[in-house]
């Protein structure tokens, strides 16, 4: 895994992990334009490394959180999203790291 794919996915982990303080609603929809533009860059780095499990999961999570349509799962199924999201990610860094290293 590349260092700017390591830096999307702990960056995008800290946004969501963010999530979980009470914000203005201008954080919220940073986080989901961010985190779209992160999903699809994601998908797109699995797509060349022929992952398809990993590209389906990033396009399902990029739909999940695109910021133009607004999905309503409530603030408490949402923090739970976020924290699963984010402890994916975390993981995800963290798996590779131990077989490649």
């Amino acid at each position: 895994m590349d260092d700017l794919t390591k830096f999307v996915k702990f960056f995008l982990a800290l946004i969501l992990l963010l999530c979980l303080i009470d914000w203005s609603y201008g954080y919220y929809l940073f986080v989901r334009f961010v985190s779209t533009a992160s999903f699809v860059y994601l998908a797109y780095d699995a797509s060349t490394k022929k992952e398809s499990f990993a590209v389906a999961i990033f396009i399902f999570l990029a739909l999940l959180f695109q910021p133009f349509e607004k999905i309503v799962l409530g603030r408490t199924l949402w923090n739970i999203v976020d924290v699963i999201v984010a402890i994916g990610l975390i993981f995800s860094v963290l798996n590779d790291r131990k077989t490649t290293g």
